[in-house]
């Protein structure tokens, strides 16, 4: 008697022997130029993401690499221009009102971005996966907070012209655009060792397949 298995069976096989082969070509064998250029694709600014990852000095040989030193040359960008607005005078009450506002918001940021290095450098890929997810997750709401921050201190200045603002708006600017690129580091499916990931799409195709066999069972 022919065997029948759903459609929805099917193509979750052809998920994972595609996820497989994905996983397999993201390992830590991978050219350093080519994995940048992979992990920039989907980045809001490209460009700046292959420029700032391919001249960095520390380690990048795998996706949780890149996803740290992302991080890390956001942080970097953050803490010299949080010192920069410390050092910078304005004339104007409404420029030294946005400038206080900066340095907190651009301090509130270093500060975040600061947990989501720390989360990101202990990463656990055990415990079936949860961990893992829970991690990711604080890492990607903190470097979003962040992110919004720099935003925060850019509109304070909206309105404002003169000098300050030019000086303020490229520096903070540029950190943003980094920032946001960091951001769009996280693939879960590349940081994650890729053993433990196939392992959790097993457990997955495992189930549906029990799931659907035991009906047959029952109906015997």
């Amino acid at each position: 008697m022919a065997v029948n298995f759903p459609f929805s069976l099917l193509l979750l096989l052809a998920l994972f022997l595609s996820l497989s082969s994905q996983t397999h070509s993201a390992g830590p064998n991978k050219p350093r130029d080519d994995l940048v250029r992979s992990s920039c694709v989907h980045a809001s600014y490209p460009d700046i993401c292959r420029r700032t990852l391919s001249s960095y000095d520390g380690p990048a040989n795998t996706p949780r690499d890149l996803a740290q030193a992302a991080v890390k040359v956001s942080l970097t960008r953050a803490c010299k221009v949080s010192g920069y607005l410390t050092t910078v005078r304005s004339g104007s009450k409404r420029e030294q009102s946005a400038l206080r506002d900066c340095v907190d918001q651009v301090g509130d940021s270093v500060d975040e971005l600061s947990k989501t290095l720390s989360e990101l450098q202990h990463i656990r890929t055990g415990g079936g996966g949860a961990t893992f997810r829970w991690q990711m997750s604080n890492a990607e709401t903190w470097v979003s907070a962040a992110l919004t921050n720099e935003d925060t201190c850019l509109d304070g200045f909206r309105e404002i012209d003169g000098k300050v603002r030019v000086d303020v708006r490229r520096k903070i600017t540029n950190v943003a655009r980094v920032t946001s690129n960091a951001l769009c580091a996280y693939d879960p499916t590349l940081i994650m060792n890729v053993n433990e990931f196939l392992l959790n799409i097993k457990w997955v195709l495992v189930t549906v397949i029990r799931l659907w066999i035991n009906p047959l069972r029952n109906n015997k």
